[in-house]
């Protein structure tokens, strides 16, 4: 079986090929230019080249996995991964809201949502990965770090 670790020969589909067809006109569906979106597929090719088993039975194990996920998620419970991340659902309460568009006061009911806590591992990855340029950082109003990403507590 192969590493768990990720190898730098590792690389992703050509940028222009993982292109999905709710990108706009620009090409890049409001994301960076650099940013590509790998699908379940993609994974499921390179999964199915590195172990050598076949892609019916790699796509079977990934959907199992992912299955499992929602599974633990939706009864509640709490899903680790060391050096990954930690699925949890946290409850949201009710709330007033306002449509954007009439402007009218709505009330938004109770309801669970899965939060996501990124490990340290992917953490340090992520941090990492070369420099963005000045341009390709998300501009978010009302933050001070850049890129709009507020350190978080």
């Amino acid at each position: 079986m192969a590493s768990d670790s990720i190898s730098p020969d590792s690389q992703g589909p050509d940028p222009q090929s993982a292109r999905g067809a709710s990108d706009d006109a620009s090409g890049h569906g409001g994301r960076t230019p650099s940013t590509v979106t790998i699908t379940k597929k993609d994974l499921v090719n390179r999964i199915a080249e590195r172990t050598g088993e076949t892609k019916v039975i790699t796509k079977s194990i990934i959907q199992m996995f992912l299955d499992e996920i929602i599974s633990e998620l939706s009864h509640g419970n709490r899903l680790e991964f060391r050096d990954f991340g930690v699925f949890e659902v946290k409850p949201r309460r009710a709330r007033r809201a306002q449509n954007p568009r009439t402007l009218e006061k709505v009330n938004v009911p109770p309801k669970r949502v899965v939060k996501f806590k990124v490990g340290r591992v992917m953490r340090e990855c992520v941090t990492a990965a070369p420099d963005l340029d000045d341009d390709e950082l998300d501009e978010t109003p009302g933050t001070d770090a850049p890129g709009g990403n507020a350190p978080r507590g």
